[in-house]
């Protein structure tokens, strides 16, 4: 996504090399944790049946912003096994006002920056990422392999565009899509629903962002986790939202 006009980055040359510097000295996390001692942990919050359902999932998310970093992070907390990260941009400073970055991350691609941010949670989760821009030609090349597919753009095109693709040419996969988060309504109007055989909502469907009641952490987040709850549904075999 653009910098929104108005926002002008002033950061000075020492400030960007700081950033670019704790970025890529950040620390390998499986010198301080084994799988083993991860999985142990998992097991003894969701039972070794539900962590082995887990394990085996496949779920890719289009869009690494507000909804898509925090719908990747509650899946890798959870450890699901095999996440795939799809988006072209890059991160700035407007972004972190809900998005699943630090300031060491503004400036580097959210597919690299959210993947080495996920290994700080869980460093054996397998995390795929495309840095493309998603069109109708590569949907079903980029996505055809998930068992799952989380539609998490930020643009309205952008979400028509995959709802369609996916619904076409890919129908045989569960898609968890969501639209009306923005601003600081109330909660209690976001709902998740079943619109067809594998197709999700969440949202409130008509919240769209406004002078003085953009997109926000606290709002984007609820219905992040709705889009992550209803994921970790399927992935367990419960299809009804």
């Amino acid at each position: 996504m653009p910098i929104p006009a108005g926002f002008t980055p002033s950061a000075d040359d020492a400030q960007l090399a700081a950033r670019d510097a704790a970025f890529h000295g950040t620390p390998d996390p499986t010198t301080l944790v084994s799988e083993r001692e991860i999985r142990d942990a998992l097991i003894e919050r969701h039972t070794e049946a539900t962590q082995s359902k887990l394990d085996n999932a496949h779920v890719a998310i289009a869009g690494c912003g507000g909804l898509g970093s925090t719908v990747a992070v509650a899946l890798t907390r959870i450890g699901v096994g095999h996440l795939h990260l799809v988006d072209f941009d890059r991160v700035d400073m407007t972004n972190l006002n809900r998005q699943q970055y630090f300031l060491k991350d503004v400036g580097q691609y959210k597919t690299e920056a959210l993947r080495a941010n996920l290994a700080q949670i869980n460093p054996f989760v397998d995390v795929r990422i495309d840095t493309v821009k998603v069109t109708d030609e590569n949907v079903a090349e980029l996505f055809g392999d998930a068992d799952i597919i989380c539609e998490a753009f930020d643009v309205p095109e952008n979400k028509t565009l995959l709802v369609n693709a996916v619904l076409e040419q890919l129908p045989d996969a569960k898609l968890v899509s969501a639209s009306g988060m923005a601003g600081f309504r109330s909660s209690n109007l976001i709902s998740t629903r079943r619109v067809s055989r594998n197709f999700y909502f969440c949202g409130d469907g008509e919240t769209a962002p406004v002078p003085g009641a953009g997109l926000m952490a606290p709002r984007v987040g609820v219905v992040a986790c709705q889009e992550a709850n209803m994921i970790t549904r399927l992935i367990l075999d419960e299809e009804d939202a």
